[in-house]
């Protein structure tokens, strides 16, 4: 059985959608990458911090999914991270109306020790000097450090993320932030520079419009699957990024045949988060609507084609 290693937030978000708003409901990176992951067949921990005001509830939900939580940090007397946001009516943008660091501003990783051989690492998106620690902890280099990373950081801690690339085989970033990074519009010019700088795959999202996968010259897109409703997008990146290493790590193997799958994994799985508020989808899926979805996206990406 394959090990993932989870590195991220377990947060509390308030979410407003144009379909409701919430008060504050689990949320986090590392939550929802745990969720998703959950579907496969493998060992998973998260590495992250909480406050005493965390439910315990929340603690038992994720152990129930087979999630190992000894990694998790509780600091007592002190307050879990805070996430509120209000989306506009397209849903592909936001406004971040509140952002409480709490317990996260002095966050020190600690990997568990029976963690530290993991097969799979998935750096979710937090400081860069957090996601190094934790590289630095692991006892022997694992088949694939997988990172996630966004446009802020790459504003307020451009040489220490630039250090942590260096150190990865793959990277999932959206394409505004792919953009961003390398100076280039084209995004197949900018996953060549992301190349350069240390991953051997580069992972491009594009929302609905699906993601792009790129190592070397060769290429692979696997669109969105068109839904009837959208909810709430809140952590389908991170949905996304869980399927995408789960696979991986059940399957222990690193190529471009099975990123490709894995990206299919990845892009189904977000599928089921956005369609309601937070992880509360993601907490009640069966393996069965997982099968059947999937089946949709091979109908979507299959065809027989004469050429003339």
């Amino acid at each position: 059985m394959g090990k993932l290693l989870i590195v991220g937030t377990v947060a509390f978000d308030a979410i407003e959608t144009p379909f409701g708003k919430t008060d504050k409901i689990l949320g986090g990176a590392a939550t929802f990458i745990g969720l998703a992951a959950s579907q496969f067949n493998l060992k998973s921990a998260i590495v992250s911090v909480v406050g005493e005001d965390f439910p315990q509830e929340y603690l038992d939900l994720l152990s129930s999914k087979n999630i190992d939580i000894t990694g998790l940090q509780v600091v007592k007397g002190g307050k879990t991270f805070f996430w509120s946001g209000k989306y506009h009516n397209d849903l592909n943008s936001r406004d971040t109306l509140s952002t409480e660091l709490n317990v996260l501003a002095d966050f020190e990783p600690l990997v568990p020790e029976n963690f530290k051989d993991a097969d799979v690492v998935m750096l979710g998106n937090l400081h860069p000097s957090t996601q190094l620690s934790v590289i630095n902890q692991m006892e022997e280099r694992p088949k694939l450090i997988v990172l996630d990373t966004m446009n802020f950081w790459m504003d307020h801690a451009l040489d220490e993320l630039m250090e942590v690339i260096k150190h990865i085989d793959v990277i999932t970033i959206n394409d505004e932030e792919a953009r961003q990074l390398t100076g280039e519009y084209s995004l197949v010019k900018a996953a060549e520079k992301i190349q350069e700088m240390g991953p051997k795959f580069v992972v491009i999202k594009k929302g609905e419009h699906g993601a792009l996968l790129f190592q070397g010259s060769k290429v692979f897109f696997a669109p969105a699957l068109p839904l009837e409703e959208v909810f709430d997008p809140t952590g389908a990146g991170d949905t996304f990024a869980g399927g995408f290493t789960g696979y991986l790590a059940e399957y222990k193997n690193a190529n471009f045949s099975s990123l490709k799958r894995a990206v299919i994994h990845g892009s189904n799985l977000a599928s089921f988060c956005v369609e309601k508020f937070g992880t509360e989808r993601m907490t009640n899926l069966d393996k069965e609507e997982v099968n059947n979805r999937l089946i949709q996206f091979r109908e979507l990406t299959q065809f027989d084609i004469e050429l003339q």
